[in-house]
């Protein structure tokens, strides 16, 4: 058990080193777009998507306890967690990805309902990822900590910083009672997808991207939150 605790000490070191380093000049020149590309949208239009994700996820999460047939017997060790954290992982890519290469089928149309099916798949497995380490789902500080989750999965690598700070120190930071920024939430995660799902709705491939990325997204999710669970486990 000491020496699974050990490896998995320095695996989590050596995951933050990755996620932490400079991205390449391709992902900073995309990011500066993608910044532009959002200065130039009416203000008006912001609040309008950032209250649509912000009411979506929150249906979501409310709703994961009744949709969620699993019942979770919530595991001893460390590695027991992790072990059943990526058993529900492995359930949840591959309704990822069914649901991906069905909606990626059908085109622009069903492409555009992927977005709400994706997100209701991936706040599911946080919800149960949470309850796997003995925490209340229910809870309004365990939901924002789900929530910081998904931004360490699906940021740009600047926004991936302050998360990973805020993750590391969330005792104190808990404390605070700090709402989430909705407007950052929804900009980064939109532009973090925006052009593997944009790829989905192409005729004759929409299906297979779908599927792979679904497939990717989840394995993304996965990771973030074994290492932000392991980060609160070790403090």
């Amino acid at each position: 058990m000491k020496s699974f605790e050990s490896h998995a000490q320095n695996e989590m070191e050596m995951w933050k080193r990755k996620k932490l380093k400079r991205a390449g000049i391709v992902n900073r020149t995309a990011k500066k777009a993608q910044i532009k590309f959002n200065s130039v949208i009416p203000e008006k239009v912001h609040k309008m998507v950032t209250d649509s994700i912000k009411n979506m996820v929150k249906v979501t999460l409310a709703g994961s306890g009744f949709t969620s047939s699993n019942k979770i017997i919530v595991p001893e060790s460390l590695e027991e967690k992790e072990k059943y954290m990526k058993e529900r992982l492995s359930f949840y890519r591959k309704a990822a990805a069914v649901e991906g290469a069905g909606t990626g089928a059908g085109g622009i149309f069903l492409g555009l309902a992927d977005f709400p099916l994706l997100l209701s798949i991936k706040m599911k497995y946080l919800y149960e990822a949470a309850q796997i380490h003995g925490f209340d789902p229910k809870d309004y500080e365990e939901r924002l900590f789900m929530l910081y989750v998904f931004q360490l999965a699906f940021s740009s690598d600047a926004h991936r910083r302050e998360v990973f700070s805020i993750i590391d120190g969330w005792k104190e930071f808990k404390k605070k009672a700090v709402d989430l920024d909705w407007k950052v939430f929804q900009q980064e995660y939109r532009d973090y997808i925006d052009f593997v799902k944009m790829l989905q709705i192409i005729p004759g491939i929409g299906a297979l991207i779908g599927a792979y990325a679904n497939y990717g997204l989840l394995e993304e999710l996965g990771e973030a939150a074994i290492y932000a669970y392991r980060s609160r486990y070790f403090k």
